[in-house]
């Protein structure tokens, strides 16, 4: 490789900070990305959720469903640029229903953003979350979100984070206050106090300091939130963890700030501290070893399908990761499952639904490709090399439910959603064994079911049934032999997708006496 290119591309990635914000729902996830998304001037005017039945609505949630029940049903992705870097958010559902497509979009991540509420501390869904990305060893930083009401005294809240997801937590910032209180953030990095000023944090109003005990903040605050400023800042000091670069890159060490997202405040001196410390995009893995980002060759793969993002259209993009090399418009990359070389002429970056063109594009960078039904999640594509990266989990179904369309004249449609929406993975499909065949749907939460039987009706015209089972458990089944009639009893045996054999169960115990009485069976927790 020539030394331009190869200084090219490190300059580029060094620019790059690719990241997921993930929470427990209504911790104000979704309106902290719009607030990025404002500062990086890639939006006027920020939407509201809550405001359900006005015209506006937040820009990362753009499926309809998403408008009515104002809540992320499908991981978004934007880009915008500020201060230099070039930042793509994955904006990941908080419902626990949506957790596998989640899963699946924070691989695409180079680091992370746990969003806590200060009145809740960290909750169930954040707790999934956070495990995901402390397995794969990601940098995780916290936003401590919605000062500007009452909620825990900040040290419960550390405690809790140690506590309950094991990782130890650096304040970089302190609050003066709390809800009606709240007069600002100490900075104990710059040594200085960012103001708290209502709902208008349009510019922000930093006082210096020379320490927490500087008689300004007294002054400023009163003296008894000045006394508690300064006994909390004199513990932190001496019991709290030092700042570790080293430690925050492993994952072991988590930046704490605080502030509240739908004042502004504090946002954007988080994302200033952010973005100097979250790393660039970093090597990947795949089953010939280590991709670098400044390898010369192009590489990436699909984490996430969307079909019908612009229903006018019908179409269907695969959202790819980059991983090395650079990307032009109207290259030639091999598909490697298909063994094949495909041109990417339609490549778009993202604000949500909005869409442009793009011509070139780095590592860490998110695009869309247009899918006229050849990607599957988890494909790689690579210029000159059967690379396929080790990158993306599966997941075992823990609801299932038997499918059936009501009118037979659409039967056409109802397959095409069908496949269509299964190869998204949204859910899972399995068809029964014998002369009548059912077809059933397995999802990780109840939530993928109603989301499925809406994109059936508004997407492809076809109203579906759904008819609830006892089945808990799936087990992929690999062996020489296999009697169906084993599983008769609070069991059945289906095929899925890729004709594999798994067995459904209706409980531990079924399950447990068919892999004591079938000791040469192997009972698989996901797909071999």
């Amino acid at each position: 490789m020539s030394k331009a290119i190869r200084d090219e591309l490190k300059q580029e990635v060094a620019k790059r900070r690719t990241f997921a914000i993930i929470s427990h729902p209504d911790a104000g996830k979704t309106t902290l990305t719009e607030k990025l998304l404002l500062f990086g001037g890639a939006i006027h005017i920020a939407g509201s959720v809550k405001a359900r039945k006005a015209a506006r609505h937040a820009t990362s949630d753009w499926m309809e469903i998403e408008k009515q029940r104002g809540i992320s049903v499908t991981s978004s992705v934007m880009q915008f640029q500020y201060a230099g870097k070039n930042v793509n958010i994955l904006d990941t559902p908080g419902h626990q229903d949506f957790s596998e497509d989640t899963y699946r979009t924070l691989t695409a991540a180079d680091s992370a953003v746990m969003l806590i509420d200060v009145a809740k501390g960290v909750e169930a869904q954040t707790i999934k979350l956070f495990q995901v990305c402390r397995k794969r060893g990601i940098p995780i930083f916290t936003f401590i979100n919605k000062l500007d009401r009452e909620g825990q005294n900040p040290f419960e809240l550390l405690e809790e984070i140690e506590r309950v997801l094991g990782i130890r937590s650096v304040p970089m910032n302190w609050p003066i206050g709390m809800g009606r209180e709240l007069c600002g953030v100490y900075d104990r990095m710059k040594k200085q106090v960012e103001l708290f000023q209502g709902n208008d944090h349009s510019t922000i109003e930093v006082r210096p300091a020379a320490d927490y005990n500087d008689p300004a903040i007294r002054e400023m605050a009163g003296e008894y939130l000045a006394d508690q400023l300064a006994q909390d800042l004199e513990l932190l000091d001496v019991a709290g963890d030092p700042f570790d670069y080293e430690k925050v890159r492993a994952g072991e060490l988590t930046p704490v700030f605080f502030g509240s997202a739908v004042n502004n405040f504090g946002v954007q001196t988080f994302l200033e501290n952010f973005l100097q410390l979250a790393p660039a995009p970093t090597s990947r893995r795949t089953t010939d070893g280590e991709v670098e980002p400044d390898d010369e060759k192009f590489s990436g793969y699909i984490f996430k399908i969307q079909a019908n993002m612009n229903p006018a259209h019908r179409d269907r993009i695969a959202f790819l990761r980059i991983c090395s090399g650079k990307f032009e418009r109207g290259m030639s990359v091999k598909h490697v499952r298909a063994g094949k070389d495909i041109k990417l002429s339609q490549p778009q970056q993202f604000l949500a639904q909005d869409r442009d063109i793009v011509d070139t594009a780095y590592p860490g960078d998110i695009i869309g490709l247009f899918d006229p039904g050849i990607f599957r999640i988890g494909d790689s594509l690579a210029q000159g090399a059967n690379l396929t990266f080790d990158e993306l989990p599966t997941f075992s179904p823990e609801i299932f439910a038997k499918v059936s369309v009501k009118n037979a004249l659409k039967q056409k449609q109802y397959l095409k959603g069908l496949d269509q929406l299964t190869e998204e993975g949204m859910v899972q499909v399995f068809r029964s064994i014998g002369p009548f065949e059912d077809t059933y749907l397995g999802v990780v939460g109840q939530l993928q079911f109603d989301v499925f039987e809406y994109r059936m009706k508004n997407e492809y015209g076809v109203d579906i049934q759904l008819a609830r089972t006892q089945f808990q458990f799936a087990r992929w089944i690999v062996a020489d032999k296999l009697d169906a009639s084993k599983f008769r009893i609070n069991s059945t045996l289906v095929k899925d997708k890729n004709d594999n054999n798994v067995a459904l169960f209706e409980n531990e115990y079924a399950m447990r006496t068919a892999v004591e009485r079938m000791p040469d069976v192997k009972f698989l927790e996901t797909a071999p």
